[in-house]
């Protein structure tokens, strides 16, 4: 599976825990570009969007949601810490779209 990561200049150990999860593919953009704040381009192959909310302005985030909606890909906000992404994926239930 395909997860695109918006926001963050840093992921820490986001990355390696996504990929123990059987993540196989990750994307990640800072959203500091302001081409990304206009022009949010994502692969096809992209199952999931995860937006960083604490690093993101508003303006971005709401592109981003227009984009996967009208894509039809499934969009997950959450802050950028493990915790916070565990618990929104378990919500959103994983298993789903691998």
């Amino acid at each position: 599976m395909s997860v695109m990561l918006v926001g963050a200049d840093h992921l820490g150990g986001i990355e390696k825990n996504l990929q123990m999860m059987g993540i196989s593919s990750i994307d990640h953009i800072t959203g500091r570009n302001v081409g990304d704040r206009k022009k949010f381009k994502f692969p096809l192959s992209t199952a999931l969007i995860v937006v960083f909310i604490d690093y993101i302005n508003h303006t971005t985030a709401k592109n981003i949601k227009n984009m996967a909606k009208s894509q039809g890909v499934p969009l997950i906000f959450a802050n950028r810490s493990w915790s916070s992404l565990q618990d929104k994926l378990v919500a959103f239930n994983l298993r789903e779209l691998g």
